[in-house]
């Protein structure tokens, strides 16, 4: 079976290349595992090693081999390196670029992606993004949220909204707004 494409943007051939060029390009420098890759992307070990080599033939991608390991990496040296990373920051990035921003908050039990963004990654079809919504639950430094945010719109290139909820009120969830975000798409941001 064929995965359609991905509302995000539809010049990738599957969410799991838009994610794993993600995981790739967005952080310059990392280099992980297939094993890795496939626990990040939440792709089968299979399709994403079929999916690396594919990039990596197109040379996008570069891997080497550290015993039974296969660590891949992004091309510098490709010249479609730096444009795709500037596509895939916009499209399927905000969540390897918020993860990383708001890495060093304390005090935050759930980060999680909201809204359109959420939505059309998770294959609701509708108009594009035109800016990622951020649920912070938890009681950080709202100065340092701030922070992050405006760091994490830099680099996506979009607005970031980031709302602080404190975790009585989303246990709770009696107020319209944890009601509103809690019946819609959301993603994950991981954590340390």
């Amino acid at each position: 079976m064929v995965a359609p494409a991905p509302p995000l943007l539809p010049v990738f051939r599957s969410r799991l290349q838009g994610d794993l060029l993600a995981v790739l390009l967005v952080v310059p420098g990392t280099e992980l595992t297939l094993t890795a890759l496939a626990a990040r992307t939440g792709g089968s070990l299979a399709a994403v090693q079929r999916e690396a080599s594919r990039l990596e033939e197109a040379g996008i991608l570069r891997s080497r081999r550290v015993g039974n390991a296969r660590l891949v990496s992004a091309d510098p040296a490709s010249p479609a390196t730096a444009p795709l990373t500037e596509l895939v920051t916009l499209s399927f990035g905000p969540v390897q670029v918020l993860a990383e921003e708001f890495a060093d908050l304390d005090d935050v039990d759930l980060l999680e992606v909201f809204g359109s963004w959420a939505a059309r990654y998770r294959g609701e079809r509708g108009a594009p993004p035109a800016d990622v919504d951020v649920l912070v639950v938890g009681t950080p430094d709202r100065d340092a949220v701030h922070d992050a945010a405006t760091r994490a719109e830099e680099r996506i290139g979009l607005p970031v909204n980031a709302t602080v909820v404190a975790p009585r009120r989303w246990e709770t969830g009696g107020d319209g707004f944890v009601t509103r975000v809690r019946g819609s798409a959301r993603v994950p941001v991981p954590r340390r």
